[in-house]
């Protein structure tokens, strides 16, 4: 008899991607700028602190809120207390409003149609449990995050059909891929129940294009299937073209009055926006009463705690700190993601043109011994153990083209962030310098055996000549 459940033995966590080994390998020797300069810098967690200033400013100046108080006297003991697992009204009202200002305004949410969760993991997780019976599946354009694999997979059996995107056309969805996954999942006897996808896209830091999300609906519309559109990263968009949600799509569409306003469902958190990952704030949005019924009953399991709720609420009922820290957010990300950019550039690497995300996708074809997945990873163990920088290849996000990588730069200072590009230089320049050197080598050896091989000619002719002679 076994002593423990199938689940607990089970390696179909995700731990073991390259992407989690990569966050290992970091904790082993971290960098720090003063006690170990020469450690591993995290260029792998896609972590917004760029604007922490502002935030703490905020707080500074609210201690009502910061030190859990109304109108001056404590409420610790009522906060303190059980909260129904629906959540506080004034933090729900104060989150919806803050979603529709991050999206212009152009679509507004109903705060009786949230659930709220302990982050986007925990959200999109609840989702896989309200749509899909274990051995059912969601289709995912590739590259993807790489904890959709735990966070979609581990717990409720369901399967990742992956919607083959390519550098052609900088990884847009197109109809064909997206009917080829459907078909894909057919001849694996799984039945589709939705597709998810990232919208800012996590790892290519690019917006979903209107075209596309028209041909998403138009999909899910045909196969009767279900939308999940994560846009957790809806508010770091630092340029054009502008976020466009699923949401408003809908809407042009005139969908309120069919059967796919029922279908599609919106994952958000503060995770990446405000720079909070460890509030553990995160949000389902769907149309359909059932989802948001059960999603409501299964946040218990993952709560967002109510000092947690009390003080974002006041904070992002402030209408004029929000919308200053929204354009100045996105202001930082630009500027940050050009020093990478431009930086990368200098080095001869190139990036896919992105406008939003805390990261950049990185092409370092060139620098591969060979076309294939397995010469990914021996650079990537180079970049980690040599050069000292942790990126997440693109291999652990499903990419089918080797030489992608995902490269963070929103976690850092800007003094670390010139220091890892440095390195990535250096590196790049001491592979060229070696490559140059084996070619010499290579040209000197063919040049010496041509050479030989012409003495002995002349030697054989001149032989041949006597002997005729």
């Amino acid at each position: 008899m076994r002593l423990l459940s199938r689940k607990a033995t089970c390696n179909t966590h995700g731990q073991d991607s390259s992407y989690f080994l990569g966050w290992q390998e970091y904790e082993k020797n971290p960098y720090d700028e003063i006690k170990n300069p020469t450690g591993i810098i995290q260029m792998g967690l896609a972590e917004n602190q760029l604007s922490f200033d502002l935030l703490e400013s905020w707080l500074a100046n609210n201690q009502d809120a910061s030190g859990l108080k109304k109108d001056g006297q404590s409420i610790f003991r009522e906060l303190a207390l059980f909260q129904d697992y629906h959540g506080l009204p004034a933090f729900k009202k104060a989150m919806v409003e803050f979603m529709a200002e991050i999206r212009g305004n152009k679509v507004t949410f109903d705060q009786n149609k949230i659930v709220l969760t302990a982050g986007a993991t925990s959200a999109n997780e609840t989702l896989m449990f309200c749509l899909a019976e274990p051995g059912e599946a969601f289709l995912l354009p590739t590259p993807y995050y790489p904890g959709f694999d735990r966070d979609l997979k581990w717990r409720t059996e369901v399967e990742i059909v992956p919607i083959q995107c390519t550098s052609v056309n900088d990884f847009k969805i197109t109809a064909p891929a997206l009917e080829e996954a459907f078909q894909e999942a057919q001849k694996r006897n799984l039945r589709v129940k939705g597709v998810l996808v990232t919208n800012p896209s996590n790892p290519l830091g690019t917006t979903i294009t209107r075209n596309e999300l028209n041909l998403l609906l138009s999909f899910i519309t045909e196969k009767g299937i279900h939308l999940i559109s994560d846009e957790i990263y809806s508010g770091t968009v630092f340029s054009s073209p502008g976020f466009v949600s699923i949401m408003e799509v809908l809407k042009d569409r005139n969908c309120e009055s069919t059967q796919v306003w029922n279908r599609v469902h919106v994952v958000y958190s503060l995770s990446k926006d405000l720079g909070l990952p460890g509030f553990r704030v995160g949000a389902i949005y769907s149309n359909d009463d059932m989802v948001v019924s059960a999603a409501t009953k299964m946040s218990s399991f993952g709560l967002v705690s109510s000092q947690t709720q009390y003080l974002l609420a006041a904070l992002l009922s402030d209408k004029k700190f929000t919308r200053n820290y929204i354009l100045e957010n996105q202001t930082r990300l630009k500027q940050r993601q050009q020093l990478l950019v431009k930086g990368l550039e200098k080095a001869g690497i190139s990036c896919l043109k992105s406008n939003a995300g805390l990261f950049c996708w990185v092409n370092l074809k060139h620098l591969l011994s060979s076309n294939t997945f397995d010469a990914e990873m021996e650079l990537w163990k180079e970049i980690v153990h040599q050069v000292r920088l942790n990126i997440s290849p693109g291999s652990s996000c499903h990419c089918t083209e080797p030489g992608w990588f995902r490269v963070c730069f929103a976690n850092m200072s800007e003094e670390t962030l010139n220091l890892a590009i440095q390195r990535l230089k250096s590196f790049v320049e001491s592979m060229n310098n070696n490559r140059s050197h084996h070619q010499l080598l290579k040209n000197s050896r063919r040049s010496k055996s041509l050479t030989s091989k012409w003495v002995f000619r002349l030697s054989f002719d001149h032989d041949r000549e006597s002997e005729e002679r």
